[in-house]
């Protein structure tokens, strides 16, 4: 299965961004997908998860969302009430049931939030 992730871009501070995570190859029903983000000069670290129970990373809950859409074979993630910190590569990628990224990572998507 390959992963493409997309819809980061340049935002204001307080603005929503939704990011998408296209799958082909597989069902993305079949799979856990999960988002990740890596800073500027920070480790790449674990954002959210999608399930029929979804979790999140405790500094993002309250603000961002992930969903899926069967039909569209994409999992989304909703950034709501952005903040300069979320600025980040985001990544989207399947994961075990804890969590945890599998197999090689793709390209992802550069968001920017400009205070």
């Amino acid at each position: 299965v390959q992963l493409q992730a997309s819809g980061g871009g340049l935002v204001q501070a307080g603005g929503s961004l939704r990011l998408s995570c296209a799958a082909s190859g597989r069902a993305i029903s079949r799979l856990v997908v999960g988002w990740f983000r890596q800073a500027p000069g920070k480790e790449r670290e674990f954002v959210a998860a999608f399930k029929s129970n979804p979790s999140y990373a405790d500094s993002v809950k309250g603000r961002f969302t992930i969903s899926r859409d069967n039909a569209k074979n994409t999992v989304y993630l909703r950034i709501d009430t952005l903040k300069p910190e979320d600025t980040a590569v985001y990544y989207c990628q399947p994961v075990d049931f804890d969590d945890r990224p599998l197999g090689s990572w793709g390209q992802g998507t550069l968001v920017t939030v400009s205070s």
